[in-house]
């Protein structure tokens, strides 16, 4: 198992596009899905909704098409920029990174991101401090009056980052969650057969709150929703074995439970049979801080059994994000087989057979 589509996970992971401004990125999502869909459209909010039509149940995948990044939030008279956080970062990760900023006259500047103190070479031992992102500012290079003519408040900005092949890793600036879009498009095309009306939904503005799928499940109202995302891999130095949540190289991660939602058993029970009926390598994952498009798929409408799939992923919200290339090969897998016999497990919960009218409460 591995990524067999290389130049498809770097156009997704390369095109910008943070959380309401996911235009570009749209666009590939589109073009990609669109052979692989009996109809596609874009939603008021700007979901990418694919639909394979069946007579089998609506299992709705979802995946998040937008990015962490900034808009521009002041232009200062010298023409320095600062930023405010779309999505949260690890602020140490981002001093003298390179930027892309977006303008609003077409074009895209590059810039350098620093803080907003005396150089290293002038500072006092005891005047040296962690950086906290109302310090820094973006440098484009240019003199104010072409900044200001060219930039303005509200702008896109993210971060400058090529994908790059890196042993038996892929690593990138937007893993999460552009990996799982892939990973979602090529399921969508390894599926043999399926009687289920499969409905792909690349969602925007996951990262500030799970609008898009709260909005595209209320209005599609699934049988079953999966989510698909990255998790924490923290099996790095500094941290305990007990606290890694999942392991690079160790297979596709069946999400137990996250800030958002806690999977459906009988759900969780049918994918980890599957993976292992076909010798695709999985791991159970509860992620103690976080969520995912599950959490808001889970409680549309009257409801549904929900699940997240994850790939494990190191350095979360940094801007080298990195993911196992066969882990998100299981991914693709896993989910291809789940599709193809969606609608032959009942999830729904027994009424039980209690006398007189009422249950008991152990005490």
């Amino acid at each position: 198992m591995d990524v067999t589509n290389i130049d498809l996970l770097k156009r997704l992971c390369e095109t910008p596009g943070i959380a309401g401004r996911e235009d570009l990125v749209r666009e590939v999502v589109i073009e990609e899905l669109r052979p692989l869909v009996d109809e596609i459209r874009v939603d008021p909010l700007g979901n990418v909704i694919g639909i394979k039509r069946g007579d089998g149940p609506r299992v709705m995948l979802a995946a998040h098409m937008d990015e962490i990044g900034f808009f521009v939030k002041h232009v200062d008279d010298r023409g320095f920029l600062r930023l405010q956080p779309v999505g949260g970062f690890d602020e140490r990760t981002l001093i003298a990174q390179r930027v892309l900023v977006h303008g609003f006259a077409g074009g895209v500047h590059r810039g350098v991101v620093q803080p907003g103190a005396k150089p290293i070479h002038l500072l006092d031992k005891s005047e040296i401090k962690p950086p906290k992102l109302d310090d820094l500012f973006v440098d484009i290079g240019l003199p104010s009056e072409q900044v200001t003519a060219s930039v303005e408040i509200g702008d896109m900005v993210t971060l400058d980052r090529t994908l790059e092949v890196v042993g038996e890793t892929v690593v990138a600036k937007a893993l999460d969650d552009r990996v799982s879009v892939y990973a979602m498009i090529e399921a969508m095309r390894a599926v043999r057969e399926s009687s289920a009306e499969i409905v792909a939904v690349a969602t925007v503005q996951e990262e500030v709150g799970l609008r898009g799928a709260r909005t595209a499940a209320f209005d599609l109202q699934p049988a079953v929703a999966v989510a698909l995302d990255i998790t924490l891999a923290v099996d790095i130095p500094g941290a305990p074995p007990e606290g890694a949540v999942t392991k690079l190289g160790q297979g596709v991660a069946l999400k137990v439970m996250d800030s958002s939602h806690i999977s459906h058993p009988k759900l969780l029970r049918h994918l980890r049979d599957l993976a292992e009926a076909n010798g695709i390598p999985y791991q159970l994952e509860i992620l103690p801080r976080g969520g995912t498009d599950a959490g808001a798929m889970q409680l549309a409408a009257a409801g549904c059994p929900a699940i997240t799939l994850s790939i494990p992923t190191r350095y979360v919200h940094t801007v080298n994000e990195m993911a196992n290339r066969a882990d998100i090969g299981a991914t693709v897998a896993l989910l291809a087989r789940f599709l193809e016999g969606a609608g032959s497990r009942d999830y729904g919960y027994s009424t039980g057979e209690a006398s007189g009218g009422g249950g008991s409460t152990p005490t």
